[in-house]
Order: C-alpha cells, then sequence, then structure tokens
C-alpha cells in the first residue's frame, strides 16, 4: 500500500477547506465565517494541544494538531478569496523567517544574535502604532502571558526593578490598595494591578506565570476530585468546615 505524503494531505486539506468555502455547494456555516468569528477556535485549539502535551496523551495530541492546522488553512483560506495571501504565502513567510533566524544552521554565522534579528523584524515590519519599545506585543494574547512580554519589553529599556525585592513589595502595595477601593470599578482597576505585580514577581524569580497557574489549576481539580471522591454524593450537603476537612486529606494524598 502506498502511504500517502505529506505534501498529498496537505493539498487534501487544503481542497477540503475551499470545497467546505464554496459559497454555491459548500457548507452554510464555513461559509459565513469571518477572521473574527474564527478566532476564538484558534485560541482554543492551541490551547487543547497545550493540554494534551501536558497530560503527555500522545493520540491526543495528534487529533489537536490537526485541529489547529484546521485554523490555519481556515484563515488563509479566507485571505485568499480577498486575494490578500495564500496558504502557500503563510509557509514561504514562516520558512524565510525560520531561515532569517538560523544564520548558524542556513549561512555561515558562528553565532545568533536572536535579540538583534527580532529587532530588526520588528523595525521592518509596517505598523500603524507609533514605534515603542512595546510595539508587537499582541493584544490576542492570554493576559498573564500579555503582562508578562510588556514587561520584558520594558526591562530593555531599564525600566525594571534591580531584584524580586522591588517587585514583591509592588504586590504588598497593590494589595493595599485593593483592600481601600471604595466601588466595584476601582476594585477592578487595582485587582488587575495586583495581578500585574504578581506577574513581575514570578519573572523576576524566573518563573513563568501562566505554567504556574497552570500547575496550580491541575493542582486544584485534582485535589478537588479527590474530596468528591472520598464523600461520595454526600459532597453538596457536607458543611464547609467537613469540606475543608477533606481538602486537608486530599492535600495530605497529593
Amino acid at each position: 500500500m502506498t502511504v500517502p505524503s505529506p505534501l498529498d494531505q496537505m493539498d487534501r486539506l487544503l481542497s477540503i477547506m475551499a470545497r467546505l468555502r464554496d459559497p454555491v455547494s459548500g457548507c452554510p456555516w464555513d461559509v459565513e465565517q469571518t477572521y473574527a468569528t474564527i478566532a476564538p477556535y484558534t485560541i482554543e485549539e492551541a490551547y487543547e494541544v497545550a493540554d494534551a502535551i501536558a497530560r503527555h496523551d500522545l493520540a491526543e495530541l495528534k487529533e489537536e494538531l490537526g485541529d489547529l492546522l484546521l485554523q490555519v488553512v481556515f484563515h488563509a483560506r479566507m485571505a485568499e478569496e480577498e486575494g490578500v495571501f495564500s496558504f502557500a504565502d503563510v509557509a514561504a513567510a514562516i520558512s524565510d523567517k525560520m531561515e532569517r533566524r538560523h544564520p548558524h544552521v542556513f549561512g555561515d554565522a558562528t553565532g545568533v544574535d536572536w535579540e538583534g534579528i527580532k529587532a530588526a523584524e520588528r523595525a521592518d515590519r509596517a505598523s500603524a502604532e507609533p514605534h515603542t519599545a512595546l510595539s508587537g506585543v499582541a493584544l490576542g494574547l492570554p493576559a498573564l502571558l500579555r503582562a508578562e512580554k510588556l514587561q520584558k519589553r520594558a526591562a530593555r529599556t531599564g525600566f525594571d526593578w534591580p531584584d524580586a525585592n522591588g517587585a514583591r513589595a509592588k504586590i504588598i502595595e497593590e494589595l493595599a490598595e485593593v483592600d481601600a477601593a471604595t466601588d466595584q470599578d476601582a476594585r477592578e482597576d487595582e485587582l488587575g494591578d495586583l495581578l500585574f505585580a504578581v506577574v513581575n514577581w514570578a519573572r523576576k524569580l524566573d518563573i513563568d506565570p501562566e505554567a504556574a497557574l497552570r500547575r496550580a489549576n491541575r493542582k486544584f481539580e485534582n485535589r478537588f476530585r479527590a474530596m468528591e471522591d472520598m464523600a461520595g454524593d454526600a459532597f453538596v450537603g457536607l458543611s464547609l468546615d467537613d469540606k475543608e476537612a477533606l481538602w486537608q486529606k486530599a492535600k495530605i494524598a497529593g
């Protein structure tokens, strides 16, 4: 049996998307989609890839990578219909970027100035916004990740705490400001500052805040499920003290 090549399968997927988007014979749902309506699915699929990796589920990873690839094909197809760019242009652009960013592999360079290369790319990239040290940090990034990137960009200009102690002190300051807020809008504003300060502290401790929070989520989920298993159907009706006792048991169990 002949095994289809990766290029054959890529062509097949591109053809499927073209057919789904056909305004006459395609799928009505696919035809009515736009970049904006598809964007949330793109983000969701990226997180599902990360989830499969975190669970070490390689069978699931294969499926999720396919779903993510479909999102790339979907966006590229809509752009091709508008005459802006095609999937081939997307593939060519990332291929060019990889070769440009690895001159020690695809060229004659003996070392790599990663930040210099990226800075040159940012300088060459046309943008409607005035250029600042913070230019190019995507608005669509998860808030924790975007906060970290903004802080790293600012740090390159020298606007940064000299050590983790300053960042930690800022958290205490922001906590007091949350407590002092007099209405819900002010509390939201101050709580945002507090979260931003926590991200900054994590950065100074060389900890990925997104990874740390994902780890905390998994830990909470595992312990909560253990509580439910211990209590069975009676869990919901237990008092808060009883639930806290179960939590401690789950915590000790790991």
